[in-house]
């Protein structure tokens, strides 16, 4: 079988158990984030406030995410679908706010196109917002 006519890897697992991988984001100016990645996510039947909630969850009870205990997440938004284009901003994309950030807690994830190894940013919005005013990256 040629590599051409190999399935996409993100066709491969049903959107009844997706794997996700979360950008945890702490610091847009620092760049401070660390992947958190969701097995078996049934994105037919998930909601983006349940995938919210799923998320502070892990941060808050799996071991090593400590510094990451006091930042307030209240945003998710789509950072790139498997094998789709990804942004030059190392932490976030900064463009399509208003078709990526993933506003409507009530929402199905498969409604915004969320499919199998898609990658997600949660952070918070008011760091969001002040970092695009000012995209100034610290050492």
């Amino acid at each position: 079988m040629s590599a051409s006519s190999e399935p996409l890897s993100n066709t491969l697992a049903p959107s009844t158990a997706a794997t996700l991988t979360i950008r945890v984001i702490k610091s847009f100016e620092y760049r401070t984030s660390k992947n958190l990645i969701l097995h078996n996510i049934d994105l037919t039947n998930t909601t983006v406030g349940q995938l919210r909630a799923l998320i502070i969850e892990k941060v808050k009870t799996t071991p090593g995410w400590k510094p990451y205990q006091t930042v307030v997440f209240d945003t998710l938004k789509l950072y790139t679908k498997a094998h789709g284009a990804k942004t030059m901003n190392l932490i976030i994309n900064m463009d399509h706010d208003e078709d990526w950030i993933l506003s409507n807690d009530d929402a199905i994830l498969a409604t915004y196109g969320i499919e199998n190894e898609t990658e997600i940013s949660i952070f918070n919005r008011e760091l969001y917002e002040a970092f695009k005013i000012h995209p100034d990256i610290k050492w």
